[in-house]
């Protein structure tokens, strides 16, 4: 099957880019490189630098004729959405639009999307299920919820098979400092690097971190399950940011003070997903533990 990823050249991307490769699948990927890298792929995946919003898009789309397409590409900062509103909306709105027209005129099969936890708010019930009422906190949040309505009205029209993967904090080796879990790559950056940090507000607010590799599974699953299909994909169980921190300490044998600065904009304070849809339609569970997804992703970034 041939398959184009969006931001495939980035973190998440680059982990599903290897997982279709491990799969058996041909990947082509589609990044402007303005957050991705190349050296994130395998030198003979054929990377197209090209932004999802451009009209170079669709003279790609029309030569490569994908089957499935998997759409990583995203704004995806909370705090930047905040600052950026617009710029949030003109990738992660009208970019989609974009790919979503070139999917549906040379009738790909399906496209798998790339949402968010952000899209719940703070919730009103834990764990968070897919029917749990969306009232986004952020611009980022919303900009998310926007994109799944756009997927599922694309579907009506058009009759282009999706899934739609809201993903809990997702961490792992390449991971930026941007993004939901971007707090782990700041914080194991600078303990390794022996540096100070801060931990944005009181520490106590919660989240739902998954690894990297296990969200990848899911998106080679729902090739063939999942039709119409909205899911959480966490491990179902929350960590505060404090805890998160000590573990790294641990993790790097860091010296350095516990210290605590504002409270982001945006944040959501607690998260936790209930993961059950998505064992029950793609028989997906989180494997890899807290603890070893850290130390994986410290040792990628010492190396």
């Amino acid at each position: 099957m041939h398959i184009l990823v969006t931001g495939g050249a980035g973190f998440i991307g680059s982990h599903v880019v290897e997982a279709y490769r491990a799969a058996g699948h041909r990947v082509s990927v589609v990044d402007d490189l303005s957050r991705g890298r190349r050296e994130n792929l395998p030198p003979e995946v054929p990377l197209y630098e090209i932004d999802i919003r451009s009209p170079e898009l669709a003279a790609l789309f029309d030569r490569i004729r994908p089957e499935v397409v998997n759409h990583h590409a995203a704004q995806v900062s909370v705090s930047r959405s905040v600052r950026r509103p617009a710029e949030d909306a003109a990738i992660n709105i009208v970019g989609l639009v974009n790919v979503l027209q070139q999917a549906a005129r040379v009738e790909a099969r399906k496209v798998l999307f790339s949402s968010s936890v952000a899209v719940y708010g703070d919730p009103q019930y834990q764990p968070c299920d897919e029917p749990h009422p969306c009232q986004p906190l952020s611009p980022y949040g919303l900009s998310k919820l926007t994109g799944e309505r756009y997927v599922r009205l694309f579907g009506r029209i058009h009759g282009l098979d999706y899934t739609l993967f809201r993903y809990g904090n997702v961490y792992g080796p390449r991971q930026d400092t941007e993004g939901e879990a971007g707090v782990i790559a700041l914080f194991a950056r600078a303990m390794v690097d022996g540096a100070p940090t801060t931990i944005d507000g009181d520490g106590a607010q919660t989240r739902d971190f998954v690894y990297v590799g296990d969200v990848a599974r899911a998106s080679v699953l729902a090739l063939e399950v999942g039709s119409a299909e909205t899911l959480n994909l966490g491990t179902g169980r929350a960590v505060s940011i404090n805890a998160l921190w000590r573990t790294l300490r641990d993790l790097t044998g860091y010296q350095g003070r516990e210290r605590h600065g504002p409270p982001r904009a945006g944040d959501i304070r607690h998260m936790v997903l209930d993961v059950s849809h998505a064992a029950e339609t793609l028989g997906w569970r989180a494997q890899v533990r807290l603890d070893e997804g850290l130390a994986r992703t410290v040792r990628s970034m010492r190396a």
